[in-house]
């Protein structure tokens, strides 16, 4: 029975964090980013984390087979996913079994009672039904039968078959959810009548079931009463919410602009890094020309022929792919032509886990190509900081004219925030090294310029200006296919310095907290949530004597690298590996001792468990 309740003023909170879970078809992602839009829309801070599985369609009710999406919002700074739960959302046995562990004592789980039949839960492995068997006692359990209210909700609306009715009843989550924490249906219903306007049928189906849950939310006797989050302080300027693959895509879209250059994508398709693909493709009107090659060594030897044409060149891929594009990376160094190498990292080795976060592929980025080839190597952050590193790895590669390889992983790729939108004016300026005529009428390719190294550009039919190309070696100054062996030897020293002198060009390292003191809290890459926040919960708990430096910039690492790393007493380097990044500071900089915090399971760091090691190393 279902009992009305006295209006209540909502609880005031900062912050919640809300997981939604069900198997791969219950459309947890997509009720996951529904609930985040609306959220960033109102004005919260926000980050997200999808988490779901490598098949297309696992099986039904199995443990494997569960698809998350998490959400952290508030009226506070999130720089995070976040750790604990405040609420559950269970659309069956399985999803129930694997995250509830991550919810905190006393806090709220919604669940489907309807999907807890005896075979889901044989599914599930569980042994006796955890409604009903008392081992869910420590949390308060709304048990919603959301099959059948969803189906109630549409026994009026024409053109439905049973596998779309059920296929409504996230929307019947989302609703409850909605009312819970204050949140309007407003943005979603408008999402409705945009994807589903030549059917109908599925607007008003979902829109039904949206208000059934909502309003289903507002009797229940379980919710004590609303909760209030209200909008996050945040620096003047237009807001939208972003994913990281989407930001990356726009990054490049805006460099292209200020460069003058059209662009040119070529990628073959691989988890997780397609997104950007899917993005770009989008933006032809732009110029952007975007080529599905058939696989990865097309993918990267056509955007190299884009990049001796004149245009901005890039390729996108994730470990396996950037494993085959080894030998096409050294030929864009060798050629010295502006290419960047986008490498959205996941679980590896080989296939690994490939919709799982990872940061393994760092010492391939560095070092995965036969000879001497060094290139730039710069990593994002965070969701809306892929669009800065993006547009950054395009300036340097035209710059520098050299191929860059920029990284960001899973975590950050699929993962969500609000980004300030910015304009062109706003952007620094990108110099770009095309030569329209030979200096003083001689042309030398391989000319550079006296301070970055970098050699011209010069793009084929313009007259003067021919010369060959190819991965033999080049003379120092024609350009010519050269074996001799003192030009081998400068040319490599040449190749190296360039890189070198990158340096001149990036900023330093900054530290975060404290300058100097007891610890220095190091990462590189899409770690920086879950250590920033870690540091600044501590030292607002007293610790003022733990630093934090993160850095975007691989090769060549800050000039002020090893003065940072010399003002504090110890030193742990927190990777999503086993150890990569900490290796290349010890092959620069042995003096220092490198503590290491890593973590391989295909998860970001967890908030608690970095606080407790942090805690360790300064008592």
């Amino acid at each position: 029975m279902i009992t009305t309740k006295a209006k209540l003023q909502p609880e005031v909170i900062d912050a919640v964090v809300i997981r939604f879970v069900g198997d791969s078809g219950d459309g947890m992602q997509l009720t996951g980013s529904q609930f985040s839009d609306t959220s960033a829309m109102f004005g919260n801070d926000i980050a997200t984390f999808p988490n779901y599985p490598s098949e297309i369609r696992a099986p039904q009710g199995s443990l494997y087979g569960v698809s998350g999406f998490q959400v952290h919002i508030g009226s506070v700074e999130i720089s995070t996913p976040g750790d604990n739960l405040d609420l559950l959302v269970a659309m069956n046995p399985a999803g129930l079994k694997t995250n509830l562990h991550a919810l905190k004592p006393g806090h709220t789980i919604i669940v489907d009672s309807d999907s807890f039949s005896k075979k889901n839960l044989e599914k599930a492995q569980y042994e006796t039904n955890p409604l009903t068997d008392g081992s869910l006692e420590n949390y308060r359990v709304i048990q919603v039968d959301m099959t059948s209210l969803t189906k109630a909700a549409l026994k009026n609306v024409e053109g439905l078959d049973n596998k779309a009715i059920l296929r409504s009843k996230n929307m019947f989550a989302l609703g409850m959810v909605y009312w819970m924490y204050g949140r309007s249906k407003e943005h979603t219903v408008s999402f409705f009548n945009k994807k589903f306007k030549s059917t109908p049928h599925l607007i008003e189906s979902n829109t039904n079931v949206l208000n059934a849950g909502f309003y289903f939310a507002e009797t229940l006797e379980l919710i004590p009463n609303a909760y209030t989050i209200s909008p996050a302080k945040m620096n003047p300027g237009t807001y939208r919410i972003i994913m990281g693959n989407d930001a990356t895509a726009w990054g490049f879209l805006a460099a292209a602009e200020k460069a003058g250059l059209e662009l040119f994508l070529g990628s073959y398709p691989i988890t997780p890094a397609t997104d950007i693909l899917h993005e770009l493709v989008k933006h032809k009107h732009f110029g952007v020309k975007a080529f599905q090659a058939e696989d990865e060594i097309a993918g990267i030897t056509s955007a190299i022929g884009a990049s001796f044409a004149g245009d901005l060149a890039i390729t996108t891929t994730s470990g396996p792919g950037l494993a085959l594009k080894g030998e096409a990376i050294g030929l864009a160094m060798i050629m010295e032509l502006p290419l960047v190498i986008v490498n959205v990292q996941r679980g590896g080795p080989s296939t690994g886990l490939p919709t799982k976060t990872e940061q393994s592929d760092l010492l391939q980025a560095m070092y995965g190509r036969n000879g001497e080839s060094p290139v730039i190597v710069i990593a994002a952050s965070t969701p809306a900081n892929c669009f800065k590193y993006a547009y950054e790895a395009s300036k340097l590669a035209l710059e520098h004219m050299t191929p860059v390889i920029l990284l960001t992983d899973g975590y950050i790729a699929n993962g969500s925030a609000p980004w300030k939108i910015q304009s062109l004016d706003e952007l620094p300026e990108i110099k770009n090294r095309i030569t329209k005529v030979a200096p003083e009428g001689v042309w030398h390719p391989y000319t550079r310029d006296e301070e970055t190294l970098a050699r011209n550009w010069g793009i084929p039919g313009t007259p003067g200006l021919e010369h060959r190309v190819g991965g033999l070696e080049k003379d120092s100054v024609t350009g010519n296919v050269s074996h001799n062996p003192e030009n081998h030897e400068k040319m490599t020293h040449i190749r190296a310095e360039k890189i070198k002198r990158v340096q001149n060009y990036i900023p330093d390292v900054k530290t975060e907290f404290a300058d100097a003191g007891d610890l220095l809290v190091v990462g590189w890459g899409g770690t920086y949530g879950s250590l920033h926040s870690a540091v600044k919960q501590l030292n607002d708990e007293g610790y003022s004597n733990i630093g934090f430096a993160h850095f975007n910039y691989i090769n060549p690492l800050p000039k002020n690298t090893e003065e940072v790393l010399s003002k504090f007493k110890k030193i742990v380097v927190c990777e999503l590996n086993n150890g990569q990044f900490a290796k290349i500071l010890k092959i620069n900089f042995g003096k220092f001792d490198f503590l290491q915090k890593n973590k391989i399971q295909g998860l970001p760091f967890g908030n608690n468990e970095l606080i407790e090691e942090f805690k360790k190393l300064v008592q």
